[in-house]
């Protein structure tokens, strides 16, 4: 019997079928269009992706072999996926990425909410998280919301369509709605916030022990499946990726090398104070908590800079990096290049990536070693964030591919790098919550134990010693850029603007 797994990235949708003992029985992508119809916005058409997974789904379902048991379904977090009483869209999805909703939040932070609201959520408020996105639209876009029900997440998307269910996981509405200690949605929050209008477009939640909903009669015809299989709600993708990659007991972290560069620990506490960003999400038993950092700058700064330089890829960048030494004698690269600035390890929507310290000295190499190192860098200020240092981090997402990069993360953070065996490592985390919730499993760890394989592992050279001094020079850099930021968002302003076109 098979399960099979569907991961829908954002510019990606993958379904993966597995046999009982893990191994992949069939794999099938398609690639799904980011919209970006103004500066700062980033959204996608939910109609396109259902078709995608829809596709997948029934290319997988063909390829497995062997009966299917069961979907499970997990997805890319955060945003703001809004359907009508019928469970239709009621316009395009709303990214984690988008930025548009950027004023809402700092007139939060301006206000002294941050406090009260992280010592509930345990997550900095940012723009691409659901309740700034519908706070956005009810000033701007009131008609949306009139025909609107529900704010769903992108997987709570796929599953509603799969079962005719609207619902929402835990890791979903931890982020901003839950109080993460309790593992309810919390009215405290909205309250705080001035937003208790947003309680009647919350979903269900649905908890560990209750992820199942039966693939509707439908859509069981269209995927040609049998109806009524169990259909598994997964928690959102970076979960489902720590998960897959075995990081699931307390101590346990990885790094996801993607669009978002996403370091994650497992803690046992609930974190205080808001000097660091990322999010906490419930995760296992009561107690455990995964801090995640994750950015806006992932692997998109390496197809940057290969464009920049001329080089194929971002591949081309973690190569050409190895023709220049350690440090890039002296070239730093501040590698936060979204144009919503930063949410981790620190909150700052004006926050812009540099290069500092070039000169005519510098060659394309160390162009490349200096981007490269500035995203193990932010990788190193994560885990210094989350109050832990791990005995190894495990690498996965497609810039885990590279042996350079892998290498030079195990010298800056100083502690060996582990890869897993799973090309798709977010479809074998839904895999395994599918185990668990089927009863197959009969907990993370254990599933972990069976189905997390290692691949390989990259122990930090001499050269690690020489990181420490410049990651603490990183971390000064990025204190003294900080004050620039707000200086050059002035300087991106419609005066500036107007005089460039005027000329």
């Amino acid at each position: 019997m098979a399960i099979i797994s569907v991961d829908v990235g954002t510019s990606v949708i993958k379904a993966v079928a597995y046999g009982s003992d893990g191994k992949e029985l069939g794999l099938a992508r398609r690639a799904s269009t980011v919209l970006r119809e103004r500066p700062g916005w980033a959204e996608q058409d939910m109609q396109g992706v259902w078709n995608a997974v829809a596709y997948t789904l029934a290319m997988v379902a063909r390829q497995a072999g062997e009966p299917v048991e069961a979907i499970s379904v997990t997805g890319q977090g955060d945003g703001c996926w809004l359907v009508d009483a019928a469970l239709q869209p009621t316009g395009n999805a709303i990214l984690w990425n988008d930025a548009r909703a950027s004023g809402i939040v700092s007139s939060w932070t301006s206000a002294g909410l941050e406090e009260e609201v992280f010592a509930i959520s345990g997550t900095r408020t940012f723009a691409g998280l659901p309740h700034a996105i519908m706070a956005w639209l009810r000033e701007n876009d009131p008609a949306r919301l009139a025909r609107s029900r529900y704010s769903l997440s992108c997987n709570g998307w796929v599953f509603s369509r799969l079962t005719g269910t609207a619902a929402i996981d835990e890791s979903d509405a931890a982020a901003p709605f839950l109080d993460v200690s309790l593992r309810t949605y919390s009215p405290k929050t909205l309250a705080l916030l001035g937003i208790g209008w947003m309680e009647q477009y919350l979903p269900p939640l649905l908890s560990d022990d209750a992820r199942i909903r039966p693939l509707s009669t439908d859509m069981a015809v269209t995927l040609g499946l049998p109806a009524g299989i169990p259909v598994v709600l997964a928690p959102y993708d970076i979960v489902a990726t720590a998960i897959g990659a075995g990081t699931v007991s307390p101590g346990s972290a990885c790094t996801i090398l993607g669009t978002t560069l996403c370091t994650q620990t497992i803690v046992q506490q609930h974190p205080s104070g808001t000097s660091v960003a990322g999010a906490t999400i419930p995760i296992g038993p009561p107690g455990h908590y995964l801090r995640a950092f994750p950015t806006l700058a992932g692997t998109e700064v390496l197809a940057w800079a290969a464009a920049l330089l001329g080089v194929d890829g971002a591949a081309a960048v973690c190569n050409l990096a190895t023709q220049a030494p350690p440090g890039a004698d002296g070239l730093v690269c501040l590698p936060y290049l979204s144009p919503a600035g930063e949410r981790a390890p620190f909150l700052d929507h004006q926050a812009r990536g540099m290069l500092l310290g070039l000169s005519f000295e510098h060659s394309a190499a160390h162009v490349a070693r200096a981007v490269v190192e500035g995203l193990s860098f932010v990788i190193r200020d994560c885990l210094e964030a989350s109050a832990i240092a791990p005995t190894e981090l495990r690498l996965c997402g497609g810039g885990a591919n590279s042996d350079a990069w892998s290498q030079i993360i195990a010298d800056i953070v100083g502690a060996p790098t582990v890869r897993p065996a799973a090309a798709e490592v977010g479809a074998v985390g839904a895999f395994m919550v599918a185990r668990v919730a089927l009863g197959a499993d009969p907990d993370l760890p254990s599933a972990a134990r069976t189905f997390a394989r290692e691949r390989d592992f990259f122990v930090p050279g001499p050269q690690s010693n020489e990181y420490q001094a410049a990651f603490a020079g990183f971390q000064e850099l990025k204190d003294l850029a900080g004050q620039t930021w707000p200086r050059l968002a002035s300087m991106r302003g419609p005066r500036l603007k107007g005089l460039a076109s005027a000329s």
